[in-house]
């Protein structure tokens, strides 16, 4: 098998939802992404992603070739695994680069957090469509005895369907089992914050980022947040006084999408660029989220994929770890870092020596920039694989996401 290398994409902004994107749907978040990818290069195939459904939408990637003006003779798929969609869909595509004539392969995603889909219960549903066909008249009359009940409505916010829990409300009692302090979590949240604000003021997302509905840049980063200002933020999940989770060292709900490329040599050389960041290798992980933290795959994958390839954690130079929330971060490093988590839940008895902190998420992550679920993956392996671009050959990466539904996506990179 050739190597297969990342490539960085560019993406929208990243907005607050309800804020400059709220009119706009993933569709047309996806559209100035897709044409700027499309004018460096036409793609062998598309894999796009989309986790807050569209009842009108089977396919989001297909919709997206003939939205953007993509050549619609390039094969195009769609890819959902939360917010590891487009990270997901990403080595997918690895797997086929080399194959089949694929050698560059465009990957990404779009959310709007700003809107949300409001569908009829199954059974008010199944009542409705069969009245349509036998009596339309009485089927139109049903529709106006319809009662918020008839409906199923988000209010639990982007709740688990088997648990019925939010994200927030699983990472609190991880976090409280864990011992995560809140100190801790506001701590790498202002450091996300700074990374983010040093990132936009050297220029580092200048080519990362295309301007789009009058917005040029992230507009989530604070220049004047602190320790201070962070601590005076209430608990949003366990409000009994025992809560350590609050808006400020969470992820915002944000609307934007995001790209990456994903090829081998000949690929890449349609964009006019040598080979930078290389796919070392990767690993998926899953848990009972019933039993344990949802939130905690990533703790099973990382050091699987580290000892299979003799590594300990200060070897990688560079930790880009998606900030669903701080107490994640720091709970899954915790994880795999302790030598009887790491043996009992992950079966790795290697030593993996200290884990280098001041190495994770340099200019800044999910915390700081945003988190359009599906877009997340993508916006991920574009910076680290830039990361990687001023480091030495050799240098290695770790990227990780985690998942709702107990699962997370870890890639080991490599500068070429």
């Amino acid at each position: 098998m050739s190597d297969v290398f990342v490539a960085p994409g560019v993406r929208t902004p990243f907005v607050k939802a309800g804020g400059a994107y709220a009119t706009r749907s993933s569709i047309e978040l996806s559209v100035p992404v897709l044409k700027k990818m499309g004018e460096r290069a036409r793609p062998d195939l598309l894999a796009w992603g989309q986790v807050i459904p569209d009842p009108t939408i089977s396919n989001i990637a297909r919709e997206v070739i003939f939205e953007s003006g993509l050549d619609p003779t390039i094969p195009a798929y769609s890819t959902i695994m939360a917010c590891s969609s487009s990270f997901i869909g990403s080595l997918q595509t690895a797997g086929m680069v080399g194959k089949g004539d694929v050698h560059l392969a465009l990957v990404g995603g779009a959310e709007s957090m700003s809107h949300f889909p409001i569908a009829l219960q199954y059974k008010v549903a199944e009542k409705l469509v069969r009245l349509f066909a036998t009596d339309p008249a009485a089927a139109a009359e049903s529709f106006g005895q319809l009662t918020p009940e008839d409906f199923y409505l988000p209010v639990s916010g982007w709740a688990n369907r088997v648990s019925g829990r939010t994200m927030g409300d699983h990472m609190e009692e991880t976090a409280q089992q864990m011992g995560i302090t809140r100190e801790d979590q506001d701590q790498r949240a202002l450091l996300s914050h700074q990374g983010a604000v040093r990132g936009q003021d050297s220029g580092f997302y200048s080519d990362l980022v295309v301007p789009f509905g009058g917005v040029d840049h992230d507009t989530f980063p604070r220049r004047d947040t602190s320790m201070e200002k962070l601590a005076k933020l209430s608990p949003v999940f366990d409000r009994s006084g025992k809560g350590s989770i609050t808006a400020g060292n969470s992820s915002p709900l944000t609307d934007g999408a995001a790209s990456v490329w994903i090829g081998d040599r000949e690929g890449l050389s349609r964009l006019g660029v040598e080979p930078q960041a290389r796919i070392v290798d990767w690993q998926v992980g899953a848990v009972d989220f019933r039993t344990e933290g949802m939130l905690m795959a990533p703790a099973r994958a990382v050091p699987r994929l580290l000892a299979r390839h003799k590594l300990k954690a200060d070897d990688i130079a560079l930790w880009e770890i998606h900030e669903a929330f701080a107490a994640q971060v720091l709970a899954n490093i915790q994880g795999f870092m302790d030598p009887k988590y790491r043996t009992e839940k992950a079966g790795v008895t290697a030593d993996l020596g200290t884990f280098p902190y001041d190495r994770v998420n340099p200019h800044g992550g999910s915390i700081a920039l945003g988190h359009p679920f599906a877009a997340t993956g993508a916006r991920i392996l574009s910076q680290a694989s830039k990361e990687l671009s001023p480091m030495p050959k050799g240098s290695r990466a770790v990227v990780s996401v985690c998942a709702d539904g107990g699962q997370g996506t870890v890639a080991l990179l490599e500068r070429v």
